[in-house]
């Protein structure tokens, strides 16, 4: 299938082998990704890689090798074009595009990589708030169950992401210490924190388990319960927020929640990118949201 057509007149593709140079192509895209898997880098970004190189190398009418600037700017012109798409995701298979011909660069695969050139695509900046204290507590007391309630409190505390969290194991946590240890992006290994009143509910709602699972949370209290799953968090999340009255709650919004308080309380930084296990300190200022009464309160104090 050729998704892309180009007609510049450039190209006779007349001649083309599209069998071969689909097998080609697909050959180096599958070697990008092992490499990718070597690195460390997480099931989900394994799986945005594959999606768009894949789609990518489908359209190519030629080996990869020989696409130059030009052509993979109309390329993703043509995908704006032809998907309802915005310009963030739209980034997102520039990045791709630059990360594979990055590699064929370092594996000489080219002497010269046309993606250098590909300028990052501007999108609207988009202001996710942080949960207020009073958004908290309306989740807290629409909480039905010890399980939802416990996972809300752990999620608020220790800021994982919610792949980290469906990850665990009771075994990860140290309950004398209330910290745990998860595994982020790359299987990068850190240690979280959790309060005094998470640790009460987790061991309240751990004595209602009666399966031998090892998972910190699971789908249901049953002898067969699995491991709970992104999807259920993400539903569990909606559903409590909308009994709370509580508008666009989100797993990763009580990430965003904990950076903003910690840094509004004086933490370093340094310590909130530790805890966040964000490997550019960039990402953890973009992450916490500035308290415009924090800003006024230091501007009266030292001006």
């Amino acid at each position: 299938m050729v998704a892309f057509n180009f007609e510049n007149g450039n190209i006779d593709i007349s001649c083309i082998d599209y069998e071969s140079v689909y097998i080609h192509n697909y050959t180096l895209l599958k070697r990008f990704l092992n490499m990718k898997i070597m690195e460390g880098c997480s099931d989900n970004t394994i799986k945005t890689y594959n999606k768009y190189l894949a789609i990518f190398i489908e359209s190519m009418v030629k080996r990869v090798e020989d696409v130059d600037t030009s052509l993979l700017k109309d390329y993703l012109i043509e995908y704006k074009i032809s998907r309802p798409i915005n310009n963030t995701s739209l980034d997102s298979i520039r990045r791709c595009l630059c990360s594979f011909y990055s590699f064929l660069e370092d594996e000489d695969y080219i002497l010269k990589n046309p993606a250098k050139k590909l300028r990052k695509i501007k999108n609207e900046k988009i202001i996710r708030h942080p949960f207020s204290e009073d958004d908290l507590c309306k989740i807290k007391d629409a909480c039905t169950n010890i399980r939802d309630l416990s996972l809300i409190d752990f999620l608020e505390t220790s800021g994982v992401r919610v792949s980290e969290l469906c990850s665990l194991n009771i075994s990860d946590v140290n309950f004398d210490e209330r910290e745990c240890i998860v595994y982020g992006k790359g299987r990068k290994e850190r240690i979280v924190y959790f309060s005094s009143q998470c640790k009460v509910h987790l061991l309240k709602y751990l004595s209602t388990r009666i399966d031998d699972n090892p998972a910190l949370f699971v789908n249901s209290i049953s002898l067969r319960a699995q491991r709970i799953s992104r999807g259920t968090v993400e539903n569990l999340i909606h559903k409590i927020s909308k009994r709370a009255g509580v508008e666009g709650a989100y797993p990763h919004r009580f990430r965003r929640t904990l950076a903003t308080k910690l840094i509004s309380r004086n933490v370093p930084i340094e310590q909130v990118q530790k805890l966040l296990g964000h490997s550019k300190i960039e990402t953890t200022l973009i992450y916490a949201e500035v308290d415009q009464n924090n800003v006024k309160n230091s501007h009266r104090k030292y001006i």
